[in-house]
């Protein structure tokens, strides 16, 4: 077996310090751990393309330039090679900082201009709809349609992330409060408000969930199960809501836009931007601002079909 260049090896260790510095010292989630391993792993396999025999110090401009134009050259969007981007400008702070690295050739490099992307969301008449289907489909009281009404409703109510539905436990879930207490991202939690049709799905959800708790090996922490009684899995969901959104008639629809319809209809209705920020859980208050092009976009739409003048 041919042996791996010294400067590769040398790379791989430095990224591995650090991947193991976000998951134990800055306790990131695995699911943030596992992408900046992906981008850095491509950044590397681009570098020794690039450079040959490289090591970290040699790094420069001309070369974060082209590996963020190898992003275009294979039709991937911005938005991926800004995220590789940050994850070799965190990187490089790490070896600053733990390592003695004075060189930092990310400082030069622009960050890439985002396409300006409004979020997709579902259209009042749309959600109806949806709610219809899935209220009638739990009616008969069976475990898994009731579950499908109560991930819905909660999504739709709190406007949580799939990550966050998944990993709900029962302690932070307080019905006679209408509230839930979730762990966003950077592991922060945050106090989200729950609409009393989510309340009154989630306690139909809940009293059926009982009967499963009997089975051996169940998960009595975990508010979302399977028919075995094991915290339910984020695939699942996924394929669960993609299910519904189907026989509703809602293609290109996925999990996340119930998030995005969450906001955009509270924006609609004239919630202010703090509010919603604070019930995303967004760190900067410009990830929020996007709803209120949404809603602009919206209200321009209105304007074209109702004004005599407008079309």
């Amino acid at each position: 077996m041919a042996r791996q260049p010294v400067s590769k090896r040398h790379a791989d260790r430095l990224v591995a310090d650090f991947l193991d510095h976000l998951a134990k010292a800055r306790d990131q989630s695995p699911h943030t751990v596992s992408a900046y391993r992906r981008d850095l792993d491509a950044f590397i396999a681009f570098a020794g393309r690039y450079y040959g025999d490289w090591d970290w110090k040699r790094v420069d401009r001309l070369g974060l330039r082209g590996f963020l134009g190898d992003f275009e050259r294979r039709g991937m969007a911005r938005r991926s090679a800004s995220r590789a981007l940050s994850a070799l400008r965190s990187f490089y702070r790490f070896l600053a900082v733990h390592h003695d690295f004075e060189h930092n050739p990310v400082r030069a490099v622009r960050t890439p201009k985002q396409e300006k992307r409004l979020p997709g969301h579902l259209r009042g008449e749309q959600t109806a709809a949806l709610f219809q289907l899935v209220e009638a489909a739990a009616e008969a009281g069976e475990f898994e349609a009731l579950r499908d009404l109560a991930t819905l409703e909660l999504f739709y109510s709190s406007g949580i992330r799939l990550a966050e539905l998944v990993s709900l436990d029962l302690g932070g879930l307080d019905l006679l409060s209408d509230q839930v207490k979730v762990i966003g991202k950077g592991r922060k939690e945050r106090i989200v408000p729950v609409g009393s049709a989510a309340v009154r799905a989630l306690r139909r959800y809940l009293a059926a969930r009982e009967v499963l708790m009997r089975k051996p090996g169940a998960d009595r922490t975990a508010v979302f199960v399977n028919r075995r009684g094991r915290r339910l899995a984020a695939s699942t969901v996924q394929r669960r809501i993609r299910r519904l959104f189907a026989l509703a008639g809602l293609d290109g629809f996925r999990v996340h836009s119930l998030r995005h319809t969450f906001a955009t209809h509270l924006m609609d209705a004239g919630a202010d931007l703090r509010s919603v920020q604070e019930m995303l859980g967004h760190a900067s208050l410009t990830t929020t601002q996007v709803y209120t092009h949404t809603s602009v976009e919206r209200l321009k739409e209105v304007h074209r079909r109702a004004h005599p003048r407008g079309g």
